[in-house]
C-alpha cells in the first residue's frame, strides 16, 4: 500500500464519472457484515455504481489489516461491475470529489446514529455540497455490527450469520 500522506485507491476510470450518479460507502469495514452487505444490496437500486472506500485511520487499531479487509470485500463484489471498492486516507468529502461520487450513503440503525449521522452529513454538505443518503438497516439485522462481530472473533467464536455468504475471514 502507498503509506504517502492522501493515499488513495480507486479501482475505476474517474473521467468517466461524469455522468454517473456515484456512491461513496465509507467505513472501516472490520469487518463487513451482512448490514453493510444489505445496505449496498439497497443502494444499488438508487444509484449506478458504489464505492465501498475503506477510511484509514493510522491511530486506530483494527482487528483485520487493510489488505485484508480490500481482499475479504473485494472478493464477495468480484462479480459485480457497480461495485469498486477502493480505500483512503484523506477527508472522506476530499475522497469522493475525488473519485467523482455526487452522494455518500450511510446506514443508520437506531436513534443515536442518526445524531452522529446527520451532524457529519450537515458539515460534508456545507464543504462540499455533497449530499448524504442514509438507509435505515433492515430491523432484523439491527443487533449486527462490526464492533460486535470483533468481539466474537477475539473469543473463538463463528461469526458465519453475521457476515455474507461467501466471505473469507482470515484471521
Amino acid at each position: 500500500m502507498d503509506d504517502s500522506h492522501q493515499a488513495s485507491f480507486y479501482p475505476g476510470n474517474v473521467s468517466d464519472n461524469a455522468d454517473k450518479r456515484i456512491a461513496l460507502f465509507p467505513g472501516t469495514f472490520d469487518p463487513f457484515t451482512i448490514g453493510h452487505e444489505s445496505l449496498v444490496q439497497r443502494a444499488l437500486g438508487l444509484v449506478d455504481e458504489i464505492v465501498i472506500a475503506i477510511g484509514v485511520n493510522e491511530s486506530k487499531k483494527t482487528y483485520f489489516s487493510l489488505e485484508q479487509r480490500l481482499a475479504m470485500i473485494g472478493n464477495l463484489y468480484e462479480n459485480e461491475p457497480r461495485v469498486k471498492v477502493g480505500y483512503y486516507d484523506c477527508l472522506t468529502i476530499d475522497f469522493a470529489k475525488k473519485i467523482g461520487a455526487k452522494y455518500i450513503l450511510r446506514g443508520i440503525r437506531s436513534v443515536n446514529d442518526f445524531e452522529y449521522e446527520k451532524t457529519i452529513s450537515d458539515m460534508n454538505r456545507a464543504l462540499s455540497g455533497i449530499e448524504t443518503f442514509v438507509l435505515f438497516t433492515e430491523p432484523a439485522l439491527t443487533h449486527v455490527s462490526s464492533t460486535q462481530v470483533r468481539e466474537l472473533l477475539r473469543y473463538g467464536h463463528d461469526v458465519s450469520d453475521f457476515v455474507p455468504k461467501g466471505m473469507k475471514i482470515k484471521m
